[in-house]
């Protein structure tokens, strides 16, 4: 082979490498993406839901499944997961049988879903625009087989900014897609207190129900981007429950910082959503 020649293939081969090593080396930021949106019956009669949501990239690939429910004799009306997915629900989907009135996520109303970057792998994705979509159906009346109601998509940002979106669809209200990276919570050590937060999303009232007493020194609020928003000092003794108004807040996502007189500590996210 001609110096030439070798030359050029020496440049090809560098200049592959150099492409494959800077394409490793893009970002791959942490965070959580909450999806927040309402689905309300279309009449009386249509009780049940069928539903499967998931993530994809920018060009259309199936990245994770976040939730997903149906059962035997409905199993054919969520024809596009099916067919992106192939039916991977991944360990941390939820999953679970046709939705109805008496199921734990009831049929219809508002529902939070989150996704935490990564794919059904539990690889962290790289940066860049990704999709949620939402795929439904429901009786009566009841979908040709292998066919859906709707089949709803909103694209959104995975980066090191924080962001939300609000977008209309024509099949849901009140719909919010915020990502939310991992250097925008708060900059300490929590230790975790054990309460639970209802109802969450909310209108503006909170309420923290604690599982064993505690006492209280102060409630903190943060935006996403790490603007402390609310602050109350408690410095008292709560046995079971205390609520507190975010009313005067716009729609988002928020965290709360509960700390206790020993200093322990924990953060909960809120959706606001009215």
């Amino acid at each position: 082979m001609k110096k030439t020649n070798k030359l050029k293939v020496f440049f090809l081969l560098f200049g592959l490498l150099f492409t494959i090593s800077i394409s490793n080396l893009k970002a791959q930021t942490a965070g959580t993406m909450t999806f927040t949106f309402t689905q309300t019956a279309v009449n009386a009669q249509a009780t049940k839901n069928v539903m499967a949501i998931w993530i994809e990239d920018a060009n259309g690939t199936f990245v994770k499944t976040r939730a997903r429910f149906w059962s035997a004799g409905t199993n054919d009306h969520l024809p596009s997961w099916v067919t992106k997915s192939g039916q991977n629900t991944a360990p941390d989907a939820i999953t679970g049988a046709t939705l109805t009135s008496s199921t734990t996520m009831k049929a219809f109303g508002t529902k939070t879903i989150t996704w935490d970057g990564k794919n059904a792998a539990g690889t962290l994705m790289p940066d860049g625009n990704y999709k949620v979509i939402v795929e439904s159906s429901w009786c009566k009346p009841e979908p040709a087989n292998g066919s859906h109601k709707f089949l709803s998509t909103f694209t959104f940002a995975k980066g090191t900014t924080a962001s939300t979106v609000t977008p209309t669809d024509a099949n849901l209200t009140s719909i919010s897609v915020a990502w939310a990276p991992s250097s925008v919570s708060i900059d300490k050590t929590f230790v975790n207190i054990d309460l639970d937060v209802f109802p969450n999303p909310t209108t503006g009232m909170v309420n923290l129900n604690f599982k064993k007493a505690i006492v209280l020194d102060k409630i903190n609020v943060y935006s996403i981007a790490g603007k402390l928003v609310y602050s109350e000092q408690v410095k008292q003794s709560i046995s079971s429950q205390k609520s507190f108004d975010l009313s005067n807040l716009t729609d988002g996502i928020y965290l709360m910082e509960v700390i206790s007189t020993d200093k322990t500590s924990t953060i909960k996210k809120i959706v606001i959503n009215r």
